[in-house]
């Protein structure tokens, strides 16, 4: 199924974009797909595929798909309402919504024993959260450090290790570590933005959902976006597979029917826990790339939108980011391979492929890919059921935005 309004791109470039995504699927690799990209208010959508990978009924432009890490750009906005209201502040510690994290502890050595550690040097704050620098987090020098193994088991909840408890046990959770990093000192990869999430539930007195919901999602009309699909949309919803690495055998890793995402979590991951559509997306990157207005609305100032997709990164945080992701590019086609980081997004710093500077937005590990790019006032989103297990979904997302920028018309 195509849905076009093509001024702006090239009918040729479109037709190879189409070729490029049908071979994925009829691969047998990719069971189905949505695909997304508007210019100036234009759009091609490409729904192709299968729902299951045994067949069954068709994708569809408002399939739901669980957009794993693609969350932390949509979430973050509703740090940046707080801070437009001067609710928060960038350099104030978080120590009075999060006592939890006060009066850190720091290990002396990242890869030491936990009981090896020296008081941090400052506060955590609302900056360094936003930035993902708070001193904890996926890194691939750490994997085998006891630090490593420590805040799995504290603060996991992925699909194989079940669903997470509650924000306050949680955070009660992670209180108990010590920080690998001083405050500030490192990039590190997804668990601030879990925490920021729960900064910003506190702060705001609700459910980080309600308040999302209330000044981002339903002003942007997001309706098919939250962490949880009601029971009247499940039937929108595919599987969730996660192909065997040897075998490419399609292992379910969640279900729709009762998977992880049919009923309300306890807790709602910032980092990664939405559920969303093409289009909804499509509203939310549109509103960043028209500095913060939606159809004559304003969800954010212009001056949060630009500190949201400016690199926010000094040169040692920006070591760290580009040392884990070059020791990746061979896993993951390069995603990841931006140079940047702003609030919640990597922003690209230098002209690594066929995306220019500027270009802003995130990949997730459940198949899923979403960007903006001002220079030529692009969106993309690419939305897949196939995790990356395999190089399947990467090589999907990398084919995808090679093709789209063919694609564009003069």
């Amino acid at each position: 199924m195509k849905e076009t309004n093509t001024t702006g791109f090239s009918a040729a470039g479109l037709r190879r974009l189409h070729d490029v995504l049908a071979a994925h699927v009829e691969s047998g690799k990719i069971p189905g797909l949505v695909a997304l990209i508007s210019r100036d208010g234009r759009t091609h959508v490409e729904a192709l595929g299968t729902m299951r990978h045994d067949g069954g009924a068709a994708m569809r432009r408002d399939t739901l798909f669980r957009m794993a890490s693609t969350s932390k750009p949509v979430t973050t906005a509703a740090a940046m309402v707080l801070l437009d209201e001067c609710r928060l502040r960038l350099d104030d510690p978080v120590d009075e919504w999060l006592p939890e994290l006060a009066d850190r502890r720091v290990l002396r050595r990242p890869d030491g024993p936990l009981t090896d550690t020296v008081p941090a040097r400052r506060s955590i704050t609302v900056r360094d959260l936003l930035t993902s620098t708070f001193g904890l987090g996926m890194d691939f020098d750490l994997l085998t450090a006891p630090i490593r193994a420590a805040v799995f088991e504290k603060t996991d909840y992925s699909v194989a290790s079940g669903p997470a408890p509650d924000q306050d046990e949680w955070m009660r959770r992670l209180g108990e570590l010590p920080l690998s990093y001083q405050p500030g000192e490192r990039w590190q990869y997804d668990l601030s933005n879990e925490v920021l999430g729960v900064l910003v539930s506190r702060v705001a007195g609700s459910s980080l959902e309600a308040f999302l919901r209330e000044r981002v999602l339903d002003p942007l009309g997001m309706r098919d976006t939250g962490f949880h699909v009601p029971a009247a949309r499940i039937d929108r919803l595919p599987p969730l597979y996660g192909p065997d690495p040897g075998t490419g055998e399609f292992l379910l890793w969640d279900a729709a029917e009762g998977g992880r995402v049919s009923a309300p979590p306890a807790f709602q991951g910032a980092g990664g826990g939405l559920v969303s559509t093409a289009d909804d997306y499509h509203a939310y990157f549109r509103m960043l790339l028209n500095g913060g207005v939606h159809e004559g609305t304003r969800i954010l100032s212009r001056a949060a939108v630009t500190l949201m997709t400016t690199n926010c990164l000094t040169p040692e945080q920006q070591s760290a980011r580009d040392a884990m992701y070059r020791g990746i590019a061979h896993l993951s086609c390069g995603q990841g391979l931006h140079g940047g980081w702003g609030f919640g997004m990597a922003v690209r710093t230098y002209r690594g492929g066929y995306a220019p500077v500027g270009q802003f937005g995130w990949d997730g590990g459940s198949g899923t890919s979403a960007y903006a790019d001002p220079v030529n006032r692009l969106t993309g989103i690419l939305l897949t059921q196939v995790g990356m297990s395999t190089l399947d979904s990467p090589r999907l997302a990398a084919d995808f935005w090679t093709t789209v920028y063919q694609a564009l018309g003069d």
